[in-house]
């Protein structure tokens, strides 16, 4: 009896550092999962950062935590005051979770093209969603120029403004990259991961290499029809945006203040397919369990082709899992809205099985 409630070897204990503080405490120190079945089929070392565990999903939990404690300790907002964002979903999700953990209100903006999963949840936490027709950033009436004149026209509010406010590449760069070198051991030739914001690029990113003496090599993983990858491979020219992408909340069409802080220091960029996103997205459910959104499974896509580049003895490659497929499932496993991407063929006949949604 006593042998079978010994802990396996291997399984993880529990200490008396597991307290933690309120939802707050709770963000963070996320598992650093080896990819066994992805890394032995190509012949890489492939690890992805467990950030969908984080308690409100996705790895946007840091950034949000981290914006609206710069602004308290700003003093920049007091108590039962408004948080505002305008968001493509998952920073508005851990911002309306932080915001009812912390007393305070939130606002959310959002382009009207997001998930109806994603809309449900935020309404569900309590915020006040807007979606708003999507246009660029250019255009006065983009959702974060919206967000920005309403935090500007109410009493104690703000606009956490995450693109352009490095408090989100500052809470990465203090939490994300610390736990990423510490799991790892510093054993790590390269971390890649795509962008939205630019906070979790950049702040891992520049973390890492400040640790490792600039021996890992940071990469930055595009979606379609972003401008990124053309702005870095040709030295600095900001192209038009064109094209679109079935992932959501990364990608750009300029470089944000996050980004700009380390964009001029990556090693290189390159796009990934959706075709290739898609079918990644169907295996990782398949052979390694994990049920994951969109742009976790480019990532994964990404690390195995940056572990290629790099080539043999440089193959240990890190990236971000950044949020589950349960906010985007009623798209990403129908049949119908893979045919309508053009996505149907993508996927090997022995993953179909799982795109049992009409």
């Amino acid at each position: 009896m006593i042998a079978a409630l010994r802990r396996p070897q291997g399984m993880k204990s529990f200490s008396s550092h597991s307290l933690v503080q309120g939802f707050s405490g709770a963000i963070g120190n996320t598992p650093l999962i080896y990819l066994k079945t992805i890394s032995e089929k190509t012949g890489f070392k492939i690890f992805g950062k467990a950030e969908f565990q984080n308690p409100g999903g996705s790895v946007k939990d840091r950034a949000a935590l981290g914006l609206v404690r710069d602004a308290e300790e700003r003093g920049l907002i007091r108590p039962g005051g408004t948080v505002v964002e305008g968001t493509a979903g998952n920073t508005g999700i851990g911002l309306a979770h932080v915001c009812r953990a912390r007393g305070y209100k939130c606002v959310i903006y959002m382009p009207d093209t997001q998930s109806q999963e994603k809309i449900d949840l935020l309404r569900m936490l309590g915020a006040d969603v807007r979606p708003v027709p999507a246009v660029p950033f250019e255009n006065p009436r983009n959702y974060n120029h919206q967000a920005r004149e309403f935090a500007e026209s109410i009493n104690n509010a703000i606009w956490t403004n995450q693109f352009d406010n490095i408090a989100n590449a500052k809470a990465h760069y203090l939490s994300t990259g610390p736990e990423i070198w510490e799991q790892s051991q510093g054993q790590m030739d390269g971390f890649i991961c795509s962008t939205g914001t630019g906070g979790t690029l950049a702040g891992v990113g520049r973390y890492l290499q400040e640790k490792s003496g600039g021996k890992v090599q940071v990469w930055l993983a595009d979606p379609p029809g972003s401008v990124l990858t053309s702005y870095i491979t040709s030295g600095g020219t900001l192209v038009e945006r064109t094209g679109s992408s079935i992932t959501e909340g990364i990608g750009q069409g300029r470089v944000t203040d996050n980004l700009a802080s380390i964009v001029n220091d990556l090693s290189g960029a390159f796009t990934v397919p959706d075709s290739k996103s898609i079918a990644m997205l169907y295996e990782l459910l398949d052979t390694e369990g994990l049920y994951l959104g969109a742009s976790s499974a480019l990532n994964v896509v990404a690390a195995v082709e940056l572990a290629r580049r790099m080539g043999p003895g440089r193959s240990k490659v890190v990236t971000i899992l950044c949020d589950g497929a349960y906010r985007y499932q009623s798209r990403l496993f129908s049949k119908k809205w893979l045919a309508s991407k053009g996505l149907s063929q993508s996927l090997p006949d022995h993953l179909r099985k799982y795109a049992v949604l009409d």
